[in-house]
């Protein structure tokens, strides 16, 4: 199987299956001598790991982060560095009734068809419990470039949206509920309609918002290396993902190029931000912005058609322990890949620099 790993000068290849006996990681090009913050990225899989709220998939993982190799008295060596995120609490016996079907927009008819064997136990390497090794990478890539504050949260539930530029937030709010929205108000509105939706066996979509800020001028190339390519790569790349975009997005198609262009100031910055932080593919020293739409969950608690291997339509009903809505856990997967990719591009930079 290939496409394991993410990077070029950063990277990380990951490992494991959600039903196996752990998760984990190899990490290169991380330099040496930063002094890790193990406690820092510990919190980081908190905030991911399931069974945190009412809200959430109630699987109960610890997602203990359990380094192998590249540390030593607490500071990285600049050798690959290892890690394990032990499974403890898989229910293999959820998934034995889709054994010999495949679930509606899920990866098990492809997945088996490409691979001709599949583990239906949550799905194998489909699985979202893959994204935790991300994390880890993430929150250590973010000590590469402790500069750059890396800010995600919840935008948007269903039709509840949060319409706050994101300039007039309170990031420090973000923490304060379950669905990770810094509006209170709204976020209450959201937690309210994933509870609704839970209790009708369904699942809900939603959007998450990133800032990036403190970029430095420079980052990114201008062809087929550009900052918001490999943005939108990596957040594409995270389960139920089906959307990205930045700046201005789709609504840049809807104006005219008077009203859409950034204005420079004297000392090099612009007046509006439409271009999102990045222009021509290298960033330009104003916030990164985006937005990345998530899918509703799969697999519902109420019963739908789905096939069999033996080619036959049945009905069907979903089991096991599924999250109404992920945004709210998907909001430090965000934030990691947005590291991985920032923290690649910085030592990029370095290296052609020099």
């Amino acid at each position: 199987m290939a496409g394991n790993s993410f990077g070029n000068i950063f990277k990380i290849t990951t490992f494991g299956e959600s039903h196996g006996e752990s998760l984990g990681g190899i990490i290169e090009g991380c330099p040496p001598g930063i002094e890790l913050n193990l406690d820092s990225v510990q919190y980081e899989m908190q905030r991911r790991k399931p069974g945190q709220s009412s809200i959430v998939t109630q699987r109960k993982e610890e997602d203990e982060v359990r380094f192998l190799s590249g540390l030593f008295e607490g500071k990285t060596t600049g050798t690959p560095i290892g890690f394990v995120i032990p499974n403890t609490n898989q229910k293999s016996d959820d998934y034995s009734h889709i054994k010999e079907t495949y679930r509606p927009s899920h990866a098990d008819y492809v997945y088996e068809k490409k691979y001709g064997i599949r583990d239906y136990r949550g799905g194998g390497r489909s699985s979202a419990r893959e994204t935790a090794s991300r994390v880890v990478a993430g929150a250590i890539a973010k000590q590469i470039i402790p500069d750059i504050k890396i800010t995600a949260f919840v935008s948007s539930v269903g039709s509840i949206e949060m319409n706050i530029p994101y300039q007039e937030l309170d990031f420090s709010l973000i923490e304060s509920n379950p669905v990770r929205c810094p509006d209170t108000a709204v976020a209450q509105k959201m937690e309210t309609l994933i509870k609704e939706v839970k209790k009708q066996g369904d699942t809900i979509g939603g959007t998450i918002t990133c800032v990036i800020q403190n970029v430095p001028v420079g980052l990114g190339e201008p062809v087929f290396d550009k900052l918001h390519a490999e943005l939108g790569k990596a957040m594409l790349s995270i389960n139920a993902v089906k959307g990205f975009e930045y700046g201005s997005g789709f609504s840049g198609a809807t104006m005219k190029g008077s009203e859409h262009n950034d204005l420079f100031n004297e000392d090099g910055t612009t007046q509006t931000n439409f271009s999102g932080g990045i222009q021509g593919g290298i960033s330009n020293g104003m916030d990164i912005y985006f937005r990345v739409a998530f899918k509703p969950v799969a697999t519902l608690l109420q019963k739908q058609e789905v096939l069999t291997n033996q080619n036959q339509i049945i009905e069907q009903q979903g089991k096991g322990r599924h999250d109404p809505c992920v945004v709210p856990r998907a909001v430090p997967i965000v934030e990691a890949m947005a590291a991985i990719v920032m923290a690649d591009f910085y030592l990029l930079n370095k290296i052609y620099n020099k």
